[in-house]
C-alpha cells in the first residue's frame, strides 16, 4: 500500500510538473540528495553521552595523524573518564584490587600489569586471565586499557595481568602476534610459582587485542602450549576485508570509524599483502580443536561484522561458540561499566563464560 502511495505522488507530481511552462521547470529546485545516516544516531542515551563527551574533547581524526601525533588525541576511555567526572560519579575500578606493574623478567621492556583481589594468599591457586588491549597494534597503553582487567579481576576472583606489546610503526607486523604468545607462554610457565592454577588460564583481547586473544590460543593448540580453558574476544580485527556490511553501514561511527582501518595497517605492515596473512584475516585461519570462544560485538562498529563472519567460521570447524551483539553501543564500549550499562551487561555475560572455563559456579 505504502509502495502505491509513492507511485501516485510521483505522478502527480510529474503531472503537475507537465503543466509549468519551461522557465518555471528550469528554475525548479533539483532534489537535495540523500544525506547519509549517521550511526552514531543509534547510540543508547549512555552511549550517546559519552560520544557527546569524546567530542567536547575535541580530538583529531586519527586517520589524518602521524603515529605519534595519534597516540596524544583523546580516546574514548578519556570521553568515559569526562562523564564520570561530569556526573560526580563515584567510580573506583581497583576498589578490592592490588594492582602491580612490572616486567617479564627475560622478555626485553615488554610491561604487564597484574590485577589481583586483595588479601590474596600466596599458595591461593586462583585462575588467571590473560589480557591483551585494543589500540590497533598503533596507539593506546596499559592504562588507556586499564577498567577492563580490573572489572575482570573484580568480577571473576581471577588474576588478570595485562600484557602490553610493541607497536608499529617502529616495530612492524608480526611482532605484536609473536611478543602475545611468548607472553602467555611464560604466564603459563610460572603460573604455579607464582601461585596460580596453570590449569585455569584464560585469555580475554579488545579489538587488536581480540585478534591477538585467537591467535594465542592457535597457536597454544600449534605449540603444544598449555591450552587456554576460555577465550572472549571483543570487537575483534578477524576480516582485512574493506567491504563488509558493518565496514559501509558504519564507516562514519565513534570512535572507530572504518578510514582508520587502513592506517593502522599502512602502519603495521611493511608489504600491503600481509593483510591477507590468517593472523590478521583471521577468518581465513585454521580454526579447528579451540577452547570455548566467547565473541562480543557492538552493534555501532565497522568490526561488528568481523565478529559475524568469525563467529560462522568457528563454529563451522566444530568449536563451542557464543556470539552476542549489544545494541546502541560503539567500539570500546566494553570498558566502560562505569557509564555505560550494557558494558556491565557485556562484562557479566564475559564472566559467566569465563567462570565456566574455571569451573566456578557463577553468581
Amino acid at each position: 500500500m505504502s509502495s502505491l502511495r509513492s507511485t501516485l505522488a510521483a505522478l502527480a507530481a510529474c503531472t503537475a510538473l507537465a503543466g509549468l511552462p519551461a522557465a518555471a521547470l528550469a528554475q525548479a529546485p533539483a532534489p537535495a540528495p540523500m544525506a547519509a545516516a549517521d550511526p552514531t544516531a543509534k547510540a543508547d542515551p549512555d552511549m550517546a553521552k559519552v560520544l557527546a563527551a569524546l567530542a567536547a574533547l575535541g580530538p583529531k581524526p586519527i586517520e589524518s595523524l602521524s603515529a605519534a601525533d595519534a597516540r596524544k588525541q583523546p580516546s574514548a576511555a578519556d570521553a568515559a573518564m569526562k562523564v564520570i567526572k561530569d556526573e560526580k560519579i563515584d567510580a573506583k575500578p581497583h576498589a578490592g584490587l592490588d594492582v602491580s606493574n612490572s616486567r617479564f623478567a627475560d622478555m626485553g621492556n615488554l610491561r604487564l600489569r597484574w590485577y589481583v583481589p586483595e588479601n590474596t594468599a600466596k599458595d591461593a591457586n586462583l585462575p588467571v586471565i590473560v589480557y591483551f588491549r585494543g589500540g590497533g597494534w598503533v596507539i593506546a597503553d596499559l592504562d588507556t586499557y586499564d577498567a577492563t582487567p580490573s572489572a575482570l579481576a573484580r568480577k571473576t576472583g581471577a588474576a588478570v595481568v595485562s600484557v602490553d606489546y610493541p607497536m608499529g610503526p617502529e616495530t612492524k607486523f608480526p611482532a605484536a602476534h609473536e611478543e602475545a604468545i611468548e607472553a602467555y607462554r611464560y604466564v603459563a610457565k610460572n603460573a604455579q610459582g607464582w601461585g596460580y592454577d596453570p590449569n585455569r588460564i584464560a585469555i580475554v583481547g579488545e579489538s587488536a587485542g581480540g585478534n591477538l586473544a585467537l591467535n594465542t590460543a592457535i597457536a597454544a593448540r600449534d605449540q603444544n602450549l598449555a591450552k587456554p580453558v576460555a577465550v572472549v574476544s571483543v570487537y575483534p580485527v578477524a576480516a582485512t576485508t574493506p567491504d563488509t556490511p558493518s565496514k559501509k553501514e558504519d564507516a562514519d561511527a565513534k570512535p572507530l570509524n572504518t578510514a582508520m582501518l587502513p592506517w593502522f595497517f599502512d602502519k603495521i605492515l611493511t608489504d600491503p599483502a600481509q593483510q591477507q596473512d590468517p593472523r590478521l584475516n583471521l577468518v581465513a585461519a585454521k580454526l579447528d580443536n579451540l577452547p570455548p570462544v566467547t565473541i562480543v560485538n557492538a552493534e555501532i562498529d565497522p568490526l561488528r561484522s568481523d565478529g559475524d563472519l568469525l563467529a560462522e567460521k568457528l563454529k563451522a570447524a566444530g568449536n563451542d561458540v557464543t556470539h552476542k551483539l549489544y545494541a546502541g553501543v560503539t567500539h570500546e564500549f566494553f570498558g566502560m561499566d562505569a557509564v555505560v550499562a550494557k558494558a556491565r551487561e557485556a562484562q557479566d555475560f564475559a564472566v559467566v563464560q569465563l567462570k565456566k572455563g574455571f569451573g566456578t559456579p557463577a553468581k
